[in-house]
């Protein structure tokens, strides 16, 4: 008998957290609060953004492509035709 009376207080107590913590979640007043401070951020972000400076790009032209061809005694390496060599 107090098994299945603790096993019911166990299962009483999770449900009814549930419960209440879906109730504050989906109330009226939750969601009001949640849009408050999500417009109070947005607002702050606006405001921060047009304060910034923007910077001039120094980096146009400062790639400099290489070609292989410049180095010619470099080795080619194989390593498809080793590994097929070597099963046979």
């Amino acid at each position: 008998m107090r098994k299945e009376l603790k096993y019911f207080l166990y299962v009483f107590t999770i449900l009814a957290f549930i419960i209440f913590v879906g109730n504050y979640y989906f109330s009226d007043n939750n969601k009001k609060k949640n849009f408050r401070s999500i417009k109070l951020y947005d607002t702050k972000i606006m405001e921060y953004s047009h304060n910034l400076e923007i910077l001039n790009s120094n980096t146009e032209n400062i790639i400099e492509y290489v070609e292989n061809n410049h180095n010619k005694n470099k080795k080619k390496y194989k390593f498809m035709e080793l590994i097929f060599n070597n099963e046979k």
